[in-house]
C-alpha cells in the first residue's frame, strides 16, 4: 500500500517553516543589536542623543557643565536638523531651550582631526540663522551656548573644562555677542563635578545612580522594559550607520565587508571596537580588524 503524498502541502509547510526561521532570525538579530546598544556609553552620539532626549536628564548635564544650578530646561530636541538651500546641513546632537530662552547645543566629538573651533562657529551660525525671523531686531536673538564634549583633551592644557572668553585686545573689556562656547573632555580627571560627570559618560553603568536624573534615564533605557523600544531605535541607527560607512568604501563589497566585520565583533562581544569603528573614522583600526578576521 503506497503512502499518500501531497507535494503542494509539503511545499507550503516548507515555506512556512522557512518563514518562521527567518522571523526567528530577525527577532534574534534585533535582540542582539539591542544588547550591544546597552553596552554603549554616552560618548556615542547616537546613544547620548536618545539618553538626553529627556528633559530631566538633559537638564542635569547642562546644569553641571554650565554651573547654573537653577537652570530649567523647557524643551529638548534630538538630532535636530537645520537645512539651508545653499549651505551645508547641520545635525545637532542635542538642542535644548531653557526658561530664559537660552539655547544650548550639546555635541559629542570623538575625532581629533577636524577643525573644532570652526565647527562650533558653524553650529552657532546655523542656530542663529534659524532663530532670527524676518523683521525682528537683533536684540531678540537668544543667547546660544555650545557645549562641545570630546573623549580627549583637545587643547592639551590639562583641563577638564575650557570656556572661551572674548575680549578686546589689550583691554579687559568683554566682547559679548551672545555666543558662549565651552569645551569639556573625558580625559582629564581633576576631581571636579564635571570630571565625575565625564567619568560617568565613559561608563554609563546603569547600576551607578550617582548622576541623579541622568542615571535614572540610563537605567530606564538599559534595564527597564519600557526602555526597550528606544534601545531598538538606538541599535537600528548604529547598525545603519555601519552600513553607511560600508557604502563610503565605494563598492557593494565594501558594504558587505563591514557588515561581516560588525557581525564578527558582535558575536565576540567586542562592543568597544564596534562603537569605535561606527562612530569614528578610524581607518587604522578597520584595517587591523579586517586582517584579524581575514575579511
Amino acid at each position: 500500500m503506497g503512502t499518500d503524498e501531497n507535494p503542494t502541502k509539503d511545499k507550503a509547510t516548507a515555506n512556512k517553516n522557512a518563514a518562521k526561521s527567518q522571523e526567528t532570525t530577525f527577532i534574534s538579530r534585533k535582540d542582539q543589536l539591542v544588547e550591544e546598544a546597552r553596552s554603549f556609553n554616552l560618548l556615542s552620539n547616537v546613544f547620548m542623543s536618545v539618553a538626553l532626549n529627556d528633559i530631566p536628564a538633559c537638564q542635569h548635564v547642562i546644569r553641571i557643565i554650565t554651573g547654573l544650578s537653577d537652570l530649567v530646561v523647557k524643551e529638548v530636541r534630538s538630532q535636530h536638523r537645520i537645512s539651508k538651500i545653499t549651505a551645508h546641513d547641520a545635525i545637532l546632537d542635542i538642542l535644548a531651550e531653557d526658561s530664559h530662552r537660552r539655547l544650548v547645543n550639546l555635541e559629542i566629538q570623538r575625532k581629533d582631526t577636524i577643525e573644532h573651533a570652526r565647527r562650533t562657529r558653524f553650529y552657532a551660525a546655523m542656530i542663529d540663522s534659524e532663530c532670527l525671523q524676518k523683521g525682528k531686531e537683533y536684540d531678540q536673538m537668544p543667547d546660544v551656548h555650545i557645549i562641545y564634549i570630546s573623549e580627549t583633551d583637545l587643547w592639551a592644557a590639562g583641563r577638564a573644562l575650557y570656556k572661551v572668553e572674548k575680549k578686546f585686545k589689550g583691554t579687559e573689556i568683554t566682547y559679548d555677542d551672545g555666543i558662549y562656547v565651552t569645551y569639556v573632555n573625558a580625559e582629564i580627571n581633576d576631581g571636579s563635578d564635571i570630571a565625575k560627570l565625564m567619568d560617568y559618560f565613559k561608563k554609563a553603568d546603569p547600576e551607578d545612580m550617582s548622576q541623579g536624573d541622568l542615571s535614572a534615564r540610563v537605567h530606564f533605557l538599559k534595564c527597564e522594559e519600557g526602555g526597550y523600544p528606544e534601545m531598538c531605535e538606538v541599535s537600528e541607527k548604529i547598525y545603519n550607520e555601519g552600513i553607511i560607512e560600508g557604502k563610503k568604501e565605494g563598492k557593494k563589497e565594501g558594504e558587505d565587508r563591514l557588515k561581516k566585520l560588525l557581525r564578527c565583533l558582535q558575536q565576540q562581544g567586542r562592543s568597544e571596537e564596534m562603537q569605535e569603528i561606527i562612530i569614528s573614522d578610524n581607518r587604522q583600526l578597520l584595517d587591523k580588524l579586517y586582517a584579524e578576521f581575514q575579511l
